[in-house]
């Protein structure tokens, strides 16, 4: 597993950042990676552990391992191959993926985790470089045909898989590029769509079909998604189509704060937000983009998608962002002893956090509620907030903390509570208590809904979730209908 002694004489290192002013003034990445010989160096700080946990920690069960074995000997091009073996697309989780083999590796016990996702990163982005990445096309086609709803992640990985089986695979998305929320949610400057087309050239090359602009089931009424498609194709056609039909759309309902004032102007959806950014990365003209230059931004939420709108908004030209969080400051160091190997809670600081910081721009409040959302003419101006305290699992105000904060945007960053139901709906699947596809993950007949010929998989079976996720229920799912289809499978679950 790399040098037997490496982890004693190696010190773990960080990809490196471009400078700050440098990277604000574009959309593009600014992560600089490792080279060869800082990923060999890396490389030989796994550890003979016996129990490879990063294994389990990852939830498509890399091989972590053998792979940084490979990079330490010099052998990328076998190393790409055992990476491929268990991730479709290593170029998506080693840009946006938090991680969680890190937490789980045995050297993060009492020292600096084996740095596995900058390794990744290194090995995808090499394999290209040199053009070991290409299509794998099937040696003989079976006559089945499976439609595949959704582009994310889990329909990418689901349709490549079904593909190289020998299927006709269609993929239907309706906006007018695949990705899901690689391609809309996702921030350009932390993931470019290149990444995403030059995927979509490799399905094509394998035999999968590509339908964009197309809604499966009815346009929802008064949606606030801004790229619907405006083609509509309904279940029972594509059940009659096709052998079968895998679902595999995102958890796209945002979670929504109904507080007094919220039908102000200048309060938005981060996915209201965020997509008209990234559409405008992509050469497409916008008008009235929703834009934060010159405004006090207020962001409410404190995760991932928080911190994509900090990032955007300081890129804007924003005069200020304060980012809320109902909850308290986390710790800045885990107790490893307590938490190891599962993902730990403790404080995170993102580039866009530094970014926004070193501008002087960035306020992060931690267990702040918001009462009311305050404003003038129709137009928000400010949100009125109180502090919170937890005890014995309630959140209880603290009297007298409330406060008025300066907002001329205000951004919804909460999460997303369920997939949007028409599809669901349209096709007649049961769901779930939280509205997601009803569907087990069960060896025998997983991912099948309760109609007949109908799968589901991705976060619109099991919720908001990963991208590694994601690629690990696409995955898996393909197996399910390989076997539904042939009687028996040959994929990997």
């Amino acid at each position: 597993m790399g040098k037997v002694t490496g982890f004693m004489e190696i010190e773990r290192i960080e990809e490196g950042y471009k400078p700050v002013p440098e990277r604000l003034k574009h959309y593009k990445e600014f992560v600089i990676g490792l080279d060869d010989k800082q990923a060999k160096d890396q490389s030989a700080r796994c550890m003979d552990c016996g129990t490879p946990f990063c294994n389990n920690g990852c939830p498509v069960n890399n091989i972590i391992p053998d792979f940084n074995d490979l990079v330490y000997q010099g052998d990328w091009k076998n190393a790409i191959e055992v990476l491929h073996s268990t991730n479709n697309f290593p170029e998506f989780t080693g840009r946006i993926c938090p991680a969680p083999c890190e937490a789980a590796c045995t050297l993060n016990v009492n020292d600096d985790a084996v740095g596995i996702k900058s390794i990744e990163h290194a090995i995808i982005d090499k394999a290209w470089a040199e053009g070991w990445v290409t299509a794998q096309t099937p040696k003989h086609k079976t006559g089945k045909k499976v439609a595949v709803v959704g582009s994310g992640p889990a329909g990418m990985a689901a349709a490549q898989q079904l593909a190289r089986v020998g299927h006709d695979v269609t993929l239907f998305e309706k906006n007018d590029r695949i990705g899901g929320l690689l391609r809309y949610g996702i921030p350009d400057f932390k993931m470019e769509k290149s990444h995403i087309d030059r995927r979509a050239k490799q399905l094509q090359a394998e035999g999968v079909t590509i339908r964009t602009g197309v809604m499966v089931g009815e346009l929802p009424k008064g949606s606030k998604v801004t790229n619907w498609a405006v083609e509509t194709i309904s279940p029972e056609q594509l059940k009659k189509e096709f052998d079968a039909v895998l679902l595999t759309g995102g958890s796209e309902q945002s979670r929504d704060l109904p507080a007094p004032g919220r039908d102000l102007a200048g309060i938005h959806f981060a996915m209201e937000f965020l997509p008209q950014q990234n559409k405008v990365n992509a050469g497409d003209k916008l008008k009235d983009q929703l834009r934060a230059d010159g405004k006090h931004v207020v962001v409410i939420g404190g995760g991932d998608t928080g911190s994509d709108c900090v990032g955007t908004s300081t890129r804007h030209g924003a005069a200020g962002v304060v980012q809320f969080e109902v909850m308290p400051m986390p710790p800045e160091q885990e107790n490893k002893p307590l938490v190891w190997p599962y993902w730990p809670l403790k404080l995170r600081t993102s580039s866009s956090h530094d970014e926004s910081a070193e501008k002087g721009l960035l306020k992060r409040e931690f267990a702040i509620s918001t009462k009311e959302f305050v404003g003038e003419n129709g137009q928000v101006t400010g949100v009125k907030t109180v502090r919170v305290e937890w005890k014995d699992g309630k959140m209880v105000e603290v009297a007298g903390s409330e406060e008025i904060i300066k907002a001329d945007l205000v951004l919804l960053a909460m999460g997303f509570v369920n997939p949007v139901a028409t599809v669901l709906d349209a096709f007649g699947v049961d769901k779930d208590a939280r509205g997601n596809a009803k569907a087990s993950t069960e060896v025998t007949g997983g991912y099948a809904t309760n109609v007949a010929k109908v799968f589901a998989a991705g976060d619109i079976r099991r919720g908001q979730s990963l991208v590694v996720w994601a690629i690990r229920e696409g995955r898996q799912a393909a197996r399910a209908v390989d076997e539904f289809l042939m009687g028996v499978s040959d994929l990997p679950r």
